[in-house]
Parts: C-alpha cells; sequence; structure tokens
C-alpha cells in the first residue's frame, strides 16, 4: 500500500516550523419493502464520511482548503444546506448504518438493527469497507465481505500502534493502551506498520482501490463504504501538504470566518438575512495574541487543511478507479460529516508542532469555531454547529448537477434510500436477533427534484446534549442550562432564543423529547 515514496526526515525543517403542529413522537417508523427503484440496473454505491470535518471546510462550502474532487461532485449533483448528524462519531455511525437513532439500535453492538452492509449484500451486491469502524462487531461480521481500517475511535496516522519503527521517535498517543486496528476480520491491538511512508488517509484509499480492481469484472453491484479519519486529531500531515498553507491562516480566525460566511452568501448555501455568530466564549481575538502565538495557531490550522486537502486527494484517487473500470456512470457518491468541527484540547505533546509522528495535537476551540462557520458550537452538542454536516449527493444522469436544497434530512435517511433504489428490504429479524425498524425516510425523491414529505419530528442525545426539531422549531439543551427554542426559519445561526416568548411550546417539545427517549431506551428520563 504505498503511495509514498518520500520519507520525513527533516519534518521539521522541511516546515520551517518556529516554535408544524406537534404530535406524539415515536422513535421507529413503519418497515417495510421499497420498490420504485428509478433504474431497472441497481447502482453502484459509495459512501464517503469524514470525521470532525466543519461545515465550512470545503471549497464547495465556503471553505478556503482545496478539495477539487468533492468540490466536483457537488458541482455535478446536489448539496443540502440542512442535513444533519448525530453530532458525535460513535452515535453518528450506528444511526448511519442502520437506519435507526443511536439510542434505539445499540450504539455499540448494533444489536437491534441491520446494516445497510446486510441489507444490500441479501440483494446482491458486494460490500467492501475501509477505514474508521467504532463499533463492537466487525464489519467482516456486520455485512462486509472485505474490510480494512481503525475498528476504534481514533490513532496515530503515521503510526497507530504502542511501537516505534527503527529510526523514528515513539508515536504521539492519547491514551497508553494499543488502539483496535483491523484487517478482515483479523484484529490487531497497537498495529505498526512496516511501511515508513504510511499514512492512514493514503491507505484507506489503497485498500479501496484494490478492491475495486479485484471486483471489476463481477456483474454485482458493489457498496464501498469509506468512513475517513481525516481530520480528527492528531494532527498529522505530509510536509508537502502543510506547505501549501503555511502562513495562509495568519489573517487569523476571525477574518477567516468573515471570509467564509461571505462565501457561503455568495453561492448561495446561505441566506444573507441568517447573521453569523459571534466569535465563540472563551476564544479570544485574534489581534490580542503575540507574533509567536499567530505562527503556532497558523500552523495548527495549514495542518489540519492539509488533512482535508489529503482526505479529497485520497477520494479522488477512488473516484477515478471507479471511472477506470468503466462503472463510474452507474455510480451513486454520497459525502457527509460524522460531527462539525471539535473544540477537544488532548495536546499530549504540548513540545512537538503539530505534523510528525512523534507529535499528537489537536485544533482547538478557536479554529473549530471558524470551521463550523456559520454556526455556533462544536462536536458533542446538538447546536447547528455540531449536528448539521455537509451533505453532497452526486449521480450521474439523475441528481440535477449543480442544485443546492433546504429540505431537511438525518442519517437515519440513508439506509432507506439505499433500500429503495435496491429494492431491498429490512429485516424483522438477523441472526437470532429481533431487529426494529428503521426510522428513517428515503431521499430518492429530494434527489429526483421533488418535494419530500419529510420527518415530523428529529431528536438528538449525546452525553449532556439533547434538542428536537419540529418544522422550523429546534429546541435545544446542553447540561443543567434551560431549555432554548429557536425559530430555524429566521434564526439558523441559533441567536435568538425565544423559549421565554413561548413556554408552552417549551414544554410541549421537552415532553415529546422525554417520550421518544423512554420508548428508544426504557428508561424514564432523569430529572433535576
Amino acid at each position: 500500500m504505498n503511495v509514498h515514496s518520500r520519507s520525513r526526515r527533516d519534518f521539521l525543517k522541511a516546515l520551517g516550523v518556529g516554535l408544524a403542529s406537534l404530535t406524539l413522537p415515536d422513535c421507529i417508523t413503519a418497515r417495510g419493502r421499497n420498490t420504485s427503484r428509478p433504474r431497472d440496473r441497481k447502482p453502484n454505491i459509495i459512501l464517503i464520511m469524514a470525521d470532525d470535518l466543519g461545515y465550512s471546510d470545503l471549497g464547495c462550502y465556503g471553505g478556503e482548503i482545496e478539495t477539487p474532487n468533492l468540490d466536483s461532485l457537488a458541482g455535478g449533483g446536489m448539496r443540502f444546506t440542512q442535513f444533519y448528524n448525530c453530532a458525535k462519531c460513535s452515535p453518528t455511525r450506528a444511526s448511519l448504518l442502520t437506519g435507526q437513532y443511536d439510542q434505539a439500535v445499540g450504539v455499540k453492538n448494533l444489536e437491534h438493527g441491520a446494516t445497510f452492509a446486510e441489507v444490500l449484500r441479501a440483494v446482491g451486491y458486494r460490500t467492501i469497507a475501509a477505514g474508521k469502524w467504532h463499533q463492537t462487531p466487525l464489519p467482516t461480521t456486520r455485512g462486509f465481505d472485505r474490510y480494512y481500517g481503525l475498528a476504534d475511535g481514533c490513532c496515530n496516522y503515521w503510526n497507530p500502534g504502542t511501537r516505534a519503527r527503527p529510526g523514528e521517535g515513539k508515536p504521539g498517543r492519547k491514551k497508553s493502551e494499543p488502539r483496535r486496528w483491523a484487517i478482515e476480520d483479523e484484529v490487531i491491538m497497537g498495529y505498526v506498520p512496516e511501511d515508513r511512508d504510511f499514512y492512514t488517509t493514503d491507505a484507506f484509499a489503497d485498500y479501496a482501490i484494490e478492491r475495486l480492481e479485484e471486483y471489476k469484472n463481477e456483474d454485482k453491484p458493489f457498496l464501498l463504504y469509506l468512513p475517513q479519519t481525516a481530520p480528527h486529531y492528531p494532527l498529522h500531515a505530509w510536509p508537502e501538504d502543510i506547505a501549501k498553507y503555511r502562513g495562509k491562516y495568519k489573517v487569523g480566525w476571525d477574518e477567516l470566518r468573515r471570509r467564509r460566511y461571505e462565501r457561503q452568501i455568495k453561492m448561495g448555501i446561505l441566506d444573507p438575512k441568517y447573521a453569523p455568530s459571534p466569535r465563540d466564549d472563551g476564544v479570544p481575538s485574534w489581534d490580542s495574541l503575540s507574533n509567536l502565538e499567530k505562527d503556532r495557531a497558523d500552523l495548527k490550522m495549514a495542518v489540519y487543511a492539509a488533512m482535508v486537502d489529503r482526505m479529497d486527494q485520497a477520494i479522488g484517487r477512488v473516484l477515478a478507479k471507479v471511472k477506470q473500470i468503466g462503472k463510474w456512470e452507474n455510480t451513486l457518491v454520497l459525502f457527509l460529516a460524522d460531527n462539525g468541527g471539535c473544540a477537544e484540547t488532548p495536546d499530549k505533546t504540548p513540545d512537538i508542532p503539530p505534523g510528525p509522528v512523534e507529535g499528537y495535537r489537536a485544533l482547538g476551540p478557536a479554529w473549530a469555531n471558524a470551521s463550523n462557520t456559520p454556526y455556533r458550537k462544536y462536536k458533542s452538542t446538538d447546536y447547528e454547529g455540531g449536528a448539521c454536516t455537509p451533505f453532497i449527493a452526486y449521480w450521474p444522469g439523475f441528481v440535477k448537477p449543480g442544485t443546492i436544497t433546504d429540505q431537511v434530512g438525518h442519517i437515519i435517511d440513508v439506509l432507506p434510500t439505499f433500500m429503495e433504489i435496491a429494492g431491498a428490504s429490512y429485516p424483522r429479524q438477523l441472526d437470532g436477533r429481533k431487529l426494529r425498524p428503521v426510522a428513517g425516510k428515503s431521499l430518492l425523491s429530494v434527489f429526483q427534484g421533488k418535494q419530500r414529505r419529510g420527518h415530523g419530528v428529529l431528536y438528538w442525545q449525546f452525553g449532556k446534549a439533547k434538542a428536537v426539531r419540529i418544522g422550523k422549531w429546534k429546541l435545544v439543551r446542553y447540561g443543567e442550562a434551560d431549555w432554548e427554542l429557536y425559530d430555524l426559519q429566521k434564526d439558523r445561526t441559533e441567536l435568538n432564543d425565544l423559549a421565554a416568548r413561548h413556554p408552552r411550546r417549551v414544554r410541549e417539545m421537552a415532553a415529546m423529547w422525554e417520550d421518544w427517549w423512554t420508548k428508544c431506551t426504557g428508561k424514564e428520563v432523569k430529572r433535576s
């Protein structure tokens, strides 16, 4: 899997581093068989998910980072402006894989659900996964024929293991325990690649390309699930990628947010009536920093941008392979992120700058605030900055190029979409497990340019964060704070809390959330 021959010696020298009406909720909807496929031939499907990517990081969503391959998909397909994830890695994956709320399915073991791989393999699909998994059972036990990647939360990009390779420093790590890696059905705790030019983003693409080549002559369609680790911390990137961005972020996070906001309005993915959110609490103004602090901050964002750039390059190589084997014209490609930009700061090696194998640094709240432009807050919260994701749908000859939709969607809708286009059914039982039916609704009509009858209500919960959305109204809360109420039709950036003006609506929506929680989990809500 060697895609890069350049050594990482003199790494730091190469960088030049200086120091609607309310109805009763339900956590599930009706099951059934969907047969209204748009074509006689089942399409190939590629589902790509970034990790900890901010809403505005891609060029096609207002960012300055070079993402030509994803921008091309957006230009030739459809962008969503109101598509949601679960605001956190593992819950998002559980919901995406099963079409259910993670609270209902079993966030780690997926006990009460079938994965889209299990559903599609039953109707003749070759199923392949490469990348981050984050659930307990391996992909090869849950419908995937082949798998390679990180079956865990996050890892060192250069060396996922705990042992240093000859001639290298000890790999920077978040914790001492080894991360779980898997190749097919073999688990490797503390995987140390022999290849000195190993880099996870490249390796996932290499594996996907190898499998596409291996199965290119099969008559059956393929499902390729490509969940990236990028740009989740630690901040690791190739020197030549970092060099493209070094110095560009000395404009600062305040100016970066302003520029991204203006581009979003100009490209039509944001209505100018929505004011940008202010700089987040606790984030200093850029002008208050010293020159040394600015230089260090610039390097952090440059490495992060390089990670996004490299992810786009890897995606481009995979898509080029699909074209090379002659299967592009009948392939649906979807792209999204698992949550918003991440404000966490597990800087385990503060004396080592971002970039090389020995380091373990994170982006932090200031740049994550800019990544989530124009929205508030971050990963692990249910504000728009945590739960609203870029979502691109590309399907040659089916999705109208260059379209933008403000129809509301959620990751629980992905599996039902696959079911409809493939003519598949969701099983009632699987391997002796009684399953709950899917909660999502197919997005196919949206892809066709039609108005979909969407969800009457959507719910969120992770840790201390919770939210419920009904039409234009969104109720959101974090920790022990009071519920906040926003009219997203007038206020997408959640700046004007209307809870005090609509106490009855707050009570009704909060009661709906509690009822949903109890139905999904079987637990009563603990009230403070």
